[in-house]
């Protein structure tokens, strides 16, 4: 009896002794899971930035080799490098020093994207876009967009289906290369094409070719039910706003006014929040769905 004694206490002590260690471990995993996300830490400029304007060519003969320079021009020039030496003159930055995003106008942070896991934004009157995850700006650059006589619509759509190289749906024998579909009785879709430095396309979102390519990974595909029916969405876009064609490119301001472009969070919010309901609810869908494959 003694022996039996002995034996169901050591059990039990042995018991509680594991389960300290789940309550500990799950404790650890706990705390582990709550730990606030990181944010990217991007480098600021070293001094206050301004604009001027210079001439193109008389820039180019000094800047050329300099890759990062030239990165940081195109973008805010909504040009690249074949049409930048097109242009007469062009915005150019007093400090190189910093990333992309402190030369754009998009904020680092959206509060209310914050539960957003990824959504895709763009500017029709600044000709940017933005790449957000949970409200943290990830990746930025310059788009060109809908051309006065083909706008790009704007409003709250979902990427569909993608290819690395399709057919324009206005010209058959115009190549769209890391193409991403967002509105497909339209044909509208972002994908890399050259950007002469206006809005210039038939409703597309056209980008460089390693922002496109940086879209095509970053955003999901459509989960369809059927050849018929759609059963989850792909990651949420958003275009907004409207550009004045009748104008000067609205960069060119930055050289009296280095705030000009400048997309302050409140302008963000205002825009995405009645979309939120609707992103969160596919979000869900998609999150379930992922969960019911693994």
């Amino acid at each position: 009896m003694k022996k039996l004694y002995y034996t169901a206490n050591l059990s039990f002590f042995l018991m509680l002794v594991l389960l300290g260690a789940c309550k500990k471990n799950d404790k650890a995993n706990l705390t582990k899971n709550t730990k606030p996300k990181k944010t990217i830490e991007y480098k600021k400029p070293k001094s206050s930035v301004s604009f001027q304007i210079e001439k193109t060519k008389g820039w180019l003969k000094i800047n050329e080799a300099d890759s990062s320079k030239l990165d940081i021009v195109y973008a805010l020039n909504r040009t690249d490098k074949a049409n930048f030496k097109k242009l007469d003159s062009v915005v150019i930055p007093s400090d190189f020093s910093g990333d992309l995003v402190y030369y754009m106008p998009f904020p680092l942070h959206v509060s209310a994207l914050k539960e957003v896991s990824k959504i895709i934004i763009f500017s029709y009157p600044a000709q940017i876009f933005a790449a957000y995850k949970n409200g943290e700006l990830v990746y930025t650059g310059p788009t060109n967009m809908g051309r006065k006589k083909d706008p790009t619509p704007t409003g709250l759509f979902f990427t569909n289906w993608k290819a690395e190289k399709t057919t324009s749906t206005f010209n058959d024998e115009w190549d769209l290369k890391w193409n991403f579909n967002i509105e497909n009785k339209l044909g509208v879709g972002f994908h890399e094409y050259e950007l002469p430095g206006y809005p210039a396309s038939h409703s597309c979102l056209r980008l460089l070719e390693k922002d496109a390519k940086y879209l095509y990974k970053f955003a999901d595909e459509w989960i369809l039910k059927d050849k018929e029916n759609v059963k989850v969405k792909g990651t949420p876009v958003i275009v907004f706003g409207n550009y004045n064609f009748d104008g000067p490119k609205p960069w060119l301001q930055l050289s009296s006014n280095p705030k000009a472009l400048n997309i302050p969070e409140s302008e963000i919010e205002n825009e995405v929040k009645p979309f939120i309901p609707q992103i969160l609810e596919n979000q869900k869908l998609r999150e379930a769905e992922q969960n019911t494959s693994l």
